[in-house]
This record gives C-alpha cells, structure tokens and sequence, in this order.
C-alpha cells in the first residue's frame, strides 16, 4: 500500500483525516499529517519532513498532498521527494483525499492520476448545477 502524507498549514491535514475517517468509517492505515507552518527554522522543517517520510516508507511509496503550490509547506515537501518512491501533489481537498486513499493499492501511477482528478472533479461550481435550484 502506498503511504500519504499530508503537509500544510495549521490543522488542514488534520482536519481532513477527520473528514476522511468520518466518510470512510474508520481511520485510513498509512495516513498522516505534517503540519511545518508552526516551525520557524528551514532546517528543522526539512528534518522533520524527512523523519516522517522514514517512518511512513512501507516500501510502496509515499505520495505527499500539500496545500498551496509555492507556500513554505510545499517547497519543504519539493526539497524531500527527489526519491523515486515519493510523490507530490498540491492542492489538497477532501475529494483528492479519498480518490487516493482508494486508488493507493494500484501502483503510483494510477494513483497520482486519480487524486489529481478527482480533486479537479470536485471542484463544482454548485449554483449552476441543476439540482441546486
């Protein structure tokens, strides 16, 4: 199974997982949340993203969400995913999440496919949907 890896700000990664625990009725296995926005120094953020990273390694691969392209927690997450076996998205939301805590037994590929659409797809614009009169 391919580990994930929340990174953000604040309480986002933990929210999601509570989200996700919630639709899914227990606690997903190999999910995790780092939240760096509370550390003030680079290096430290750079290790601690690492040792989670170590600790998640199941052997399959980590894929990493992180919040916002540019932001301190996704140019830490840039600085880690040199390695083969880890991945990054940006833009997390709760659609993403539980596209890929579904697809994550089907190789890294399909994954990262899946949890980039299935964030896009669930963005919806609701006023112009029909059964939202």
């Amino acid at each position: 199974m391919i580990a994930l890896l929340i990174v953000a700000h604040g309480n986002l990664g933990d929210s999601l997982i509570q989200c996700a625990t919630y639709v899914l009725g227990k606690r997903p296995e190999a999910l995790e949340n780092l939240d760096l926005s509370a550390c003030d120094d680079p290096a430290e953020m750079l290790a601690r993203a690492r040792a989670k990273l170590e600790e998640l390694d199941q052997g399959e691969g980590i894929l990493v969400l992180t919040d916002v392209y540019g932001a301190t927690p996704c140019n830490t997450v840039c600085k880690v995913i040199r390695s083969n076996r880890v991945e990054a998205i940006s833009g997390v939301n709760l659609p993403m999440l539980l596209k890929a805590l579904t697809y994550r037994d089907q190789g890294m590929t399909k994954l990262l496919d899946k949890a980039v659409s299935g964030g896009q797809a669930g963005i919806i614009n609701i006023h112009a949907e029909p059964g939202c009169a």
